[in-house]
């Protein structure tokens, strides 16, 4: 973590520096930081398991789009219970159309864009058309509903209510809808115009509105809208500071009263809660400031009902942000808790010593883009946050308390834990979510909407239970359950107090030596013909073959550490010489054959656990960086393949795989060439009769 060079004035104003400031990765003040975030999320060994809830008919841009990214199936980008008891969810797609939901099925309930056409476009820009709905929370009673699409500043002749920024491309705008019989299945009824936003940009417009769904009626909170207005893509750009310009409403949140009338245009009221209300040259209807594309916010229903916010980044930086009243973010001064500077177009800086004195409120969580070693630093990399909810439901306990989100291009699904994120303190951990489908197999988005870009979103009902949607093939699913991966009962057979000389085969016997409760490879190996593979290990003998199992041990590397690709390994599904498994632990995992989980079948080991990454050439944490004492556990499930490895006692696997090459064989321990030991093994698992 940065170390900040403070000025030293008094103890009083060094506490209120380091509280105010979260630690960042370690650079002198103002250098280029090439890692912002070296911490990569932590695999879970907690799953969700979803099923196909909707699927949506092929929609259109208007006009048609010229960026393949529009090119969807269906541009659906939310999915919210309408709150009157009915059971029914609304959809929009930014393409015009508004659905409702009955028992899986979608129906057209109000269109959008036909409504407003000419002057309605979806087809420049990946948030335009019509982007979002927000239900009053008296919907049942007043038939009240918002919605925000998108139009052509050439096209129409109406003005922005607030200040625009220069060279208005487009308008954003909310509108206000009355239905007639709130409980139809059709709109009729009628509607207002409350508010329209100016934007320079094709980008970072209106992400979203709502409501707070924990204020009730006579609160003061009760029936505000809150507006997620982007800084219109111009933040980056040299002598912009819209976000921070207090006097024009974009790269903010706002906050409005669509029932009062207080407001310049008359059409809807400014409360005066609102932080900035009464500040001189300011506009009363900010909430908060400072952003560059505040993509997704929510509620939390339980815990303290902090509202969260995903906060999409320029450089490097997704973030979430514990949001409250008056909040600056910083942009474009600030990208997460690092200095923009936009003269660099590759990195991002340490925060000067003075920081404190600009007021700048930073993530409580975040992750970076980790681009790849060609990039070309004004490439666009592929990552963006897509912001989620709290979960607060009671079907999925494991869940409770997690704040679910993801990427919405990779379709990545992570979670940080509410206790976890806290202004002021270190950032929260991420931890990446595996998914599975209702038959226990495991899945990624990808998979689920068959194609690389999946553009993620979340959805919530009002049970609290969770939805993922993708506008690639137009579907969404709901989150039915949880699954621990390699979770298996791997049966009740068990061997231990192996450590004899008698109940091992080691490949070089001179090499080894059993001494009490330790097997201990006393040489390197050395390569051998054949495929490559360990170059030495030994195979247990006792006990019976395994199919599904559970090895428990304590390992060593007792080679110096000063050499860096000191290593052991543990051996399971071993068939034969050139045919097992294994796992890799070493203090190295950058390159290839280190730190990971394998497989040799008649060839060269191949790599097969999910935390490599070959861009960066990068795999999980090292595993052993010393010359102590570690547990290991490695959980093979032969029925579905899964394979997990645990290091000193964790509740997170440090690898995991699936992979089905072999379903039984035995246990063993080795290197390739290096030395270190083994005790106290125990294998829990079912017995393969011979």
């Amino acid at each position: 973590m940065i170390k900040l060079r403070w000025c030293l004035l008094t103890i009083a104003a060094l506490l209120a520096a380091l509280l105010a400031v979260p630690p960042t990765p370690a650079q002198a003040d103002d250098q280029p930081i090439t890692d912002p975030i070296p911490e990569r999320p932590i695999t879970s060994g907690l799953g969700l398991v979803v099923e196909e809830y909707a699927s949506f008919p092929k929609s259109e841009p208007i006009p048609p789009p010229v960026d393949p990214r529009l090119m969807r199936q269906a541009r659906i980008n939310f999915i919210g219970e309408v709150p009157d008891g009915s059971g029914r969810m609304y959809v929009p797609d930014l393409n015009g159309k508004m659905y409702l939901v009955e028992h899986g099925q979608p129906h057209v309930y109000l269109d959008v864009g036909a409504t407003f056409a000419p002057q309605f476009f979806s087809g420049r820009g990946l948030g335009q058309g019509f982007g979002i709905v927000a239900f009053a929370p008296d919907f049942k009673r007043s038939g009240r509903f918002y919605t925000v699409h998108t139009e052509l500043a050439s096209s129409t002749t109406e003005t922005p209510d607030l200040t625009p920024q220069p060279n208005t491309v487009y308008h954003g705008v909310v509108t206000e809808w009355t239905a007639d019989d709130p409980s139809a299945g059709t709109f009729q009824g009628t509607r207002r115009e409350i508010l329209r936003l100016g934007f320079g940009g094709q980008v970072h417009g209106i992400q979203e509105i709502g409501f707070n769904p924990n204020a009730e009626p006579g609160d003061q909170e009760y029936g505000l809208l809150y507006i997620a207005a982007g800084d219109g893509g111009r933040g980056a750009a040299a002598g912009n500071d819209d976000p921070l310009d207090l006097a024009i409403p974009q790269g903010k949140i706002l906050r409005i009263d669509p029932r009062g009338t207080n407001s310049a245009n008359g059409k809807y009221g400014i409360p005066a809660t609102n932080p900035l209300v009464g500040k001189p040259g300011a506009i009363g209807e900010i909430y908060a400031y400072g952003m560059r594309d505040p993509h997704r916010f929510s509620w939390d229903t339980g815990g303290e009902h902090r509202m969260f916010l995903g906060h999409i980044g320029e450089h490097a930086i997704e973030a979430v942000y514990d949001l409250r009243a008056g909040d600056n973010l910083g942009w474009p001064e600030r990208e997460g808790a690092f200095v923009f500077d936009k003269t660099d177009r590759c990195y991002l800086h340490s925060l000067p010593a003075d920081d404190a004195k600009y007021g700048y409120d930073y993530p409580v969580a975040a992750y970076d883009h980790d681009p790849p070693p060609d990039w070309s630093c004004s490439g666009d990399v592929g990552r963006a946050i897509s912001g989620g909810y709290v979960y607060r439901g009671r079907e999925l306990p494991e869940l409770y308390g997690k704040y679910i989100f993801g990427d919405l291009v990779n379709g990545r699904v992570f979670y940080t834990n509410e206790r976890e994120m806290r202004r002021g303190r270190e950032r929260a951990p991420i931890h990446q979510l595996m998914l599975f489908d209702k038959t226990g197999e495991r899945v990624t988005m990808r998979d689920l909407a068959g194609d690389q870009r999946i553009d993620l979103r979340f959805g919530r009902d009002r049970a609290g239970e969770l939805y993922l949607i993708s506008k690639a093939n137009g579907k969404i699913w709901k989150v039915t359950g949880t699954r621990r991966f390699a979770g298996c009962d791997v049966g009740r057979t068990r061997v231990s107090n192996t450590a004899g000389e008698r109940n091992w085969a080691p490949v070089t016997p001179s090499k080894w030596r059993f001494s009490g409760d330790q097997v201990i490879m006393t040489e390197p190996g050395a390569a051998r013909p054949g495929p490559r593979r360990p170059f030495e290990y030994a195979v247990l003998t006792a006990g019976p073959e395994f199919g599904s199992a559970r090895i428990d041990a304590k390992v060593r590397i007792d080679t110096p550490v000063e050499i860096t690709n000191r290593d052991v390994i543990i051996v399971f599904g071993y068939r034969s010489d050139t045919q097992f498994y294994y796992a890799h632990l070493s203090t190295d995992n950058t390159i290839y054959p280190h730190n990971g989980i394998f497989v040799v079948d008649n060839a060269d080991r191949v790599r097969i656990e999910d935390q490599w990454d070959a861009v960066q050439s990068r795999g999980a944490v090292p595993a052993i960086t010393d010359t102590e004492w570690h547990d290991v556990r490695v959980v093979h499930c032969a029925d579905t393949g899964e394979i997990a490895v645990y290091v000193d006692d964790s509740k997170t696997p440090l690898m995991t795989a699936v992979d089905t090459t072999f379903t039984s064989g035995r246990v063993g321990f080795g290197s390739f060439d290096n030395i270190g030991r083994l005790r106290d093994l125990e294998v829990r698992g079912t017995r393969v009769d011979d």
